[in-house]
């Protein structure tokens, strides 16, 4: 079935998507909500059963499998309050006819709903007919949750370790399976078999006899391989991918997983070409599988989506990429920071995002999870921790340890970022008798880690006036650099207008085209990596280096090409892309020159 529209709204962090659905699935917009917190979803469900009078009781952490009980209760509530919305702007009255004239203009130009609605309310407003049209044509947005698969702590009740379905990612993953949503559930972050194994123990992640599910998977990708892996994996265990969801290496917000120099064109060029052979070829894996289980299996093909995100920006970008790659959506995050209408952000870290320019907006080493993360400069957590490290106490109290994943001094692991780990760490150091540069350099590599999991969720508890005494008011950001071309805030019209090109949200006449900006994101990756290794490169690392370099190459060339190539788009900026593409050659000839001059020392297989 077509989206209503042809975005979608991606998990942002912990907290600023987590009630998104309750914003705009009324609208027929589909959006995200990070699984990872269930300390913050119960204390939005109680919040909101509040609000909306509505019995609350309390899911301790004394209660048995009390992360994913909790996790099943918000999403059936966030569903609950989401459809009364829904219900309440189709149920059109000559008083209440606001919800669902907004729902119609926020719709793209070209939706037959749009012209639909227009050719019925020409004449005049009929209730009764458009209360008919409204309850046989309009869909809500669909509520989708988002798991990070490699955040999969193990955890223990009295020092005895659970079995595996009571990790993090296992229990939250049951939590969305057991809730009376039917939509969708995001894996990102990588491969975790375990995790996709047990997967398979929920029916509703098995198709009907139609090719139909109640429960549907999406996987996060940034290349082809990955996804056609991935998809093998899963299908063998007689489980369908939905869509794959490619996300730009760096050009995003949050965490930065970079490819090994494949750039998103090139990337979604093979997704294009491949599309029909990579349903084909999972398919007949995923029918034969389910032959074997004695399941249902569709005879027709199975849906198949493919969407992108990552650094779009303008309508132009979002139509050629919906066109030329054949993409069944596009995924907008960033900008909707500044929508309160749509996101859930404090307002001291709003007007930050607001003045937020290119030097304010970096890629840092900041995450306890050891991956690149893009981060916005003083936000007030960074702030907080370097407080700390000021008074002699560098690292977090570690409240909600949900990425207490390093068992370098534990077995029941400690997170990187705690005080506790950067305590031990700094210790070691002390004994390692290294030159004054060097013991800080590698001081710095230890207290540089933020406490990001408590960080990304209490933007919700300021913006809602909910108690921040465990956790503190620091809060954590990770916008892409996208946010730099926005200035202000925006309403949910504004927002979808812009993306529409019936209006236009960015001040700023000297933004990227979007593919430009990632690649020149992606040359300053390989410039700090190259740096890295300058003192003793090895044969590993030089290869690394030149195979990256020269991916990045046939990726200009391709660049090269399609600009070349396309007409009736992009026609304003051509020249000027085609200049940069040159520039960019030549500057990856100069980095693989002085890859080559540095003399590799051998390295132990």
């Amino acid at each position: 079935m077509k989206n209503t529209h042809s975005f979608h709204i991606p998990v942002m962090g912990i907290g600023f998507t987590i009630d998104t659905p309750l914003k705009v699935a009324q609208y027929g917009i589909d959006s995200v909500i990070s699984l990872v917190d269930d300390i913050l979803l119960e204390k939005l469900r109680k919040m909101y059963s509040e609000k909306f009078e509505i019995p609350y009781k309390e899911i301790t952490d004394k209660i048995e499998d009390f992360r994913a009980k909790r996790i099943t209760s918000y999403l059936n509530l966030i569903s609950d309050l989401a459809e009364k919305n829904f219900q309440a702007l189709k149920n059109v009255s000559i008083e209440k006819s606001d919800e669902i004239k907004k729902y119609i203009s926020m719709l793209p130009d070209s939706s037959t709903l749009k012209l639909e609605f227009k050719k019925l309310t020409e004449n005049g407003f009929n209730i009764a007919e458009i209360k008919n049209w409204a309850s046989k044509n309009l869909t809500m947005g669909s509520i989708d949750v988002n798991i990070m698969t490699k955040v999969d702590k193990d955890n223990y009740r009295k020092n005895i370790k659970l079995p595996v379905e009571y990790n993090d990612a296992h229990a939250a993953l049951r939590g969305f399976a057991q809730s009376n949503l039917k939509s969708s559930v995001i894996l990102s972050a990588g491969m975790n078999p375990r995790l996709y194994a047990y997967i398979g123990q929920f029916d509703d992640f098995y198709p009907n006899e139609s090719g139909e599910f109640n429960k549907k998977i999406i996987l996060k990708v940034s290349d082809y391989r990955s996804a056609l892996i991935q998809g093998k994996f899963l299908a063998k265990k007689g489980l369908w991918v939905s869509e794959y969801r490619i996300e730009s290496g760096l050009n995003c917000g949050g965490h930065a997983f970079a490819t090994d120099g494949y750039l998103l064109g090139p990337v979604l060029q093979e997704f294009k070409e491949k599309r029909e052979e990579l349903r084909e070829t999972i398919q007949d894996i995923l029918n034969q599988e389910l032959e074997n289980q004695g399941r249902l299996f569709s005879k027709h093909s199975l849906e198949l989506k493919i969407s992108a995100q990552g650094g779009v920006g303008t309508e132009e970008e979002h139509e050629f990429l919906l066109d030329h790659y054949q993409l069944d959506s596009i995924g907008w995050g960033t900008p909707f920071l500044l929508v309160p209408e749509a996101t859930t952000v404090d307002e001291k870290t709003l007007n930050q995002l607001v003045e937020a320019k290119e030097e304010d907006l970096y890629l840092s080493d900041i995450s306890p999870l050891g991956v690149p993360f893009n981060n916005l400069r003083a936000n007030t957590k960074d702030l907080e921790k370097e407080a700390f490290i000021a008074k002699g106490r560098p690292g977090s109290s570690c409240p909600k340890k949900f990425v207490s994943l390093n068992k370098e001094f534990k077995e029941t692991g400690i997170c990187t970022a705690s005080r506790e780990y950067q305590y031990l760490k700094i210790k070691e150091l002390d004994n390692q008798q290294l030159t004054k540069e060097d013991y800080q350099e590698k001081l710095n590599k230890i207290t540089e880690k933020t406490c990001t999991c408590v960080g990304l969720g209490t933007s919700a508890l300021l913006a809602y006036n909910l108690d921040t005494k465990v956790e503190g008011t620091g809060v954590s950001i990770c916008p892409g650099p996208n946010m730099a071309y926005y200035s202000k805030i925006m309403s949910l019209k504004n927002m979808t207008d812009h993306i529409y090109g019936r209006d236009n949200m960015i001040t700023r006449t000297d933004r990227p085209n979007m593919f430009i900006k990632e690649l020149h994101i992606y040359i300053d990756y390989l410039k700090n990596k190259l740096d890295e290794v300058k003192k003793s490169m090895n044969k590993k690392e030089e290869k690394y280096l030149l195979t990256f370099t020269n991916n990045m190459k046939e990726g200009i060339l391709y660049y090269q090409k399609m600009f070349s190539n396309i007409t009736n788009t992009f026609e304003d900026i051509k020249l000027s892309v085609l200049k940069e593409l040159e520039k960019s050659v030549e500057t990856l000839q100069n980095i693989g020159l002085e890859i080559e001059s540095l003399s590799p020392i051998a390295v132990a297989s």
